[in-house]
């Protein structure tokens, strides 16, 4: 079984989210030779998540009010 993938990790830069080892990005495991795979919020904000097909349930951890986007009232 998979490990639960975090949703807003407190220091994300210090992890490789290439696979589910989830090894210190100075010391990976994968021996591909490549550089540490970025968490989904350093590249696209912290309400990553919401958009798109990524197949994870926002209501698994506790969602930071201010990560959502502003309802317009309408």
């Amino acid at each position: 079984m998979a490990k639960k993938f975090p949703l807003h990790p407190k220091h994300p830069e210090r992890i490789c989210w290439g696979c589910d080892k989830y090894c210190p990005a100075e010391s990976m495991q994968c021996g591909n030779g490549s550089g540490r795979t970025l968490h989904p919020a350093e590249m696209l904000g912290d309400d990553w998540y919401l958009y798109g097909d990524w197949g994870i349930d926002g209501s698994e951890e506790t969602i930071v009010p201010s990560a959502l986007p502003a309802k317009t009232a309408s």
